[in-house]
């Protein structure tokens, strides 16, 4: 992906690497990086994510579609090989409408697939189309949903947290550790998806953990190294 190469540069300018996962740290030292610059602490946004929980908030749009808790779909696109085919961005919404057992799937359009929707008039039995959210309104939506259709990168590592099965329409991901020991599974075509949304609605989907040190005390730790280094 394209954000990959900030990445990289950014781990070869950065004095520390605090990693998420022991995975980063064991990329870090295949590029090089020495062991005393690697610290794994834990994901960052899981500690936003903590802090804010009891701060969610229903979004009016719950009470305007009767929206109640397990019986709808979070669905967000936004990446250029999922949405800038017209032809293939609609070929995808109808399969999920056709599939998503007649529940409402929200759908808060970013502006990119918003440009291809634009250019068609095609009408849908299930898909609510919204405009996009606050933070704590759609994280609302996420922590209700019976599960996440997705090709966004954080919202993999939110909903394995809170437990909410997410179907991540990649073929690869950042966040291996979601899809290891948590609720996120890639998506590599149609037939997948489909059988995936199936098993979701009949509660077969897979028994997830939540990843070593997602913990929301990230900060701490970090806080905690940067003071010691500091110090010396």
């Amino acid at each position: 992906m394209p954000e990959e190469i900030n990445r990289i540069v950014t781990d070869a300018l950065a004095d520390y690497c605090f990693t998420t996962s022991e995975y980063a740290n064991s990329n870090l030292k295949k590029y090089g990086v020495e062991n005393e610059r690697i610290f794994f602490v834990g994901n960052i946004m899981i500690d936003a994510l903590q802090s804010n929980m009891h701060k969610f908030t229903k979004p009016e749009l719950w009470d305007e579609h009767h929206l109640q808790e397990q019986k709808y779909w979070v669905l967000t696109l936004h990446r250029p090989s999922n949405v800038d085919n017209g032809e293939e961005l609609l070929r995808l919404l109808h399969h999920i409408d056709s599939n998503c057992g007649s529940m409402p799937v929200i759908f808060p359009v970013h502006p990119r697939t918003e440009t291809q929707l634009k250019r068609t008039h095609q009408k849908f039995n299930n898909i609510v189309f919204i405009s996009p959210m606050s933070y704590l309104r759609f994280m609302y939506l996420v922590k209700y949903s019976i599960g996440v259709i997705t090709d966004s990168g954080g919202i993999q590592e939110e909903s394995t947290v809170m437990n909410i099965p997410c179907l991540t329409l990649r073929k690869n991901t950042e966040r291996p550790e979601t899809v290891i020991v948590g609720s996120n599974e890639l998506m590599m075509d149609f037939d997948i998806l489909s059988t995936s949304m199936k098993n979701i609605i009949a509660g077969r989907w897979k028994k997830s953990t939540v990843p070593k040190l997602w913990d929301g005390k990230t900060a701490e730790r970090i806080v905690e190294i940067m003071l010691t280094r500091l110090d010396n």
